[in-house]
């Protein structure tokens, strides 16, 4: 049975001379991904006005609610006692995004109620990850 967890958040754009833009942001889990988390930013937001989602592994987020986590074009930290920032990096630069740490646990905690941790089915993920290495779609 497919499930789609959604939680609309607020978080903050931070600028890179210390300004803050805030942001609603929604938060996306689906059970026909179980590995995956999204990000969904609003249309207004990106230059060609278009949403941009970003998505990326459930078990980052979960790292980085409690430490530095992510070596590539996702990464996440603490910052401070209340938040957690999640820096966006593409070819044209970086997005820092500040989020309420409770919001995001809370998010993770109910996408476990969807699909436990480590109750992810492996198959699929590593099916589609060869797959993608001998150019099949």
């Amino acid at each position: 049975m497919y499930i789609a967890l959604e939680q609309p958040t607020g978080a903050h754009l931070l600028t890179p001379d210390d300004d803050e833009v805030a942001v609603p942001v929604t938060l996306r889990y689906t059970s026909d991904d179980p590995l995956a988390v999204h990000l969904v930013f609003p249309a207004w937001i990106s230059l060609d006005e278009e949403e941009v989602t970003w998505t990326f592994a459930r078990s980052l987020l979960a790292e980085g609610l409690a430490a530095r986590a992510g070596l590539g074009t996702v990464r996440l930290r603490p910052h401070g006692p209340s938040h957690t920032v999640v820096e966006l990096h593409t070819p044209d630069g970086t997005a820092a995004v500040r989020f309420e740490t409770r919001a995001l646990h809370r998010f993770l905690t109910r996408s476990y109620e969807v699909t436990e941790r480590g109750g992810e089915p492996a198959e699929p993920a590593l099916d589609r990850g060869v797959a993608s290495l001998f150019g099949a779609a």
